[in-house]
């Protein structure tokens, strides 16, 4: 377990970028992060080749998530809703092997994608007024507007493992959402004015085993806007980091590697994650568990936990951001393909 926070040199990308060359290799011209998607994920060909996109939505009373996936020949779906009064939460899930009705775009903010076959079926699609999400599932089916908020930055960030393994993601913390959420016959909505919703784009070519940290959360402490983005162990030794503070919506990048200390025998304890810039205590109030295994070979094993976050976190002018009891949530998750 890393002890000590380490600072790593990063670049930032101002123009848009291919993230591979022809050859299907990573373009070292795409390392880097931004504070808008500027990468084209033109990936070719087969080999752990990881396309997702997860959306969260949080409010007072309930969160709203899923996830499109695909993974060469196979597409994974799921969904999820949590009523945060009671605790009581909902799942569906699926697999389509091999992947059929399955289109991701290249870009992030831009285009569409589409999981059209098997038991969650999933649309996202950009518009005007923002990102329209939806889903029907047995037990869930949702239609949810995110709005696009002119001049909000965004993180995207290209992790590079080798010139053969590599991952571009996007995480779009904390814009506003509205709709509905139906669950096993009961509707609610989500209100702008306090549903929040956060983006985890990936695409890439993965190693076949590995294991992440993820925390985000965003809120309006004292009228201002702020969004936490955090993560770790995945991208330790790459020299790309997807550490940053969102604060009235310009992004302050956040480059070191942070070090995650929690109870995996405990998940409910208050977990703490800290840096030169970060000093947070994550509370947990409640935990999603997951083991799921398909075949001999391939495993997903993740605890998620949502809660609130509470500490500090520096700006880029010095400026100490007070944290405290900004919603979102902290995970551990394993993967072997």
């Amino acid at each position: 377990m890393k002890t000590s926070p380490r600072a790593v040199a990063e670049r930032e990308i101002t123009r848009r970028v291919d993230l591979c060359l022809p050859d299907g290799r990573l373009n070292p011209a795409a390392v880097g992060w931004s504070r808008t998607p500027l990468h084209r994920a033109n990936i070719r060909g087969w080999g752990r080749t990881m396309r997702w996109d997860y959306w969260c939505v949080t409010s007072p009373g309930h969160v709203f998530a899923f996830s499109a996936s695909s993974l060469d020949y196979l597409a994974g779906e799921s969904a999820f809703f949590l009523d945060r009064r009671t605790g009581e939460q909902v799942s569906s899930r699926g697999l389509l092997v091999p992947a059929r009705g399955v289109s991701f775009s290249e870009r992030g903010g831009e285009g569409s994608v589409r999981i059209g076959a098997g038991p969650v079926r999933i649309s996202v699609d950009e518009t005007a007024e923002g990102t329209r999400l939806r889903l029907k599932s047995a037990e869930i089916a949702a239609d949810v507007l995110v709005r696009r908020v002119p001049d909000r930055e965004s993180l995207s960030v290209v992790v590079p493992w080798s010139p053969r393994r590599f991952q571009y993601t996007v995480k779009d913390v904390g814009r506003p959402a509205e709709g509905t959420v139906r669950v096993n016959g009961l509707t609610y909505e989500f209100d702008p004015a306090d549903a929040l919703a956060t983006l985890d784009l990936g695409r890439g070519r993965w190693p076949g085993d590995i294991r992440w940290n993820w925390g985000a959360a965003a809120g309006r402490p004292g009228g201002r806007d702020v969004a936490l983005q955090i993560g770790g162990k995945w991208t330790d030794g790459t020299g790309s980091v997807e550490n940053a503070l969102i604060l009235d919506g310009r992004l302050h990048k956040i480059s070191e590697e942070l070090v995650w200390r929690y109870d995996t025998s405990d998940w409910r304890a208050p977990w703490h994650i800290t840096g030169d810039r970060v000093d947070l205590e994550f509370v947990p109030e409640h935990v999603r568990e997951a083991d799921v295994r398909r075949a001999l070979y391939m495993r997903s094993q993740e605890a998620q936990a949502f809660g609130h976050y509470r500490g500090t976190v520096v700006a880029d002018d010095g400026e100490s951001v007070t944290v405290d009891g900004l919603y979102g949530w902290a995970e551990e998750v394993y993967r072997r393909w």
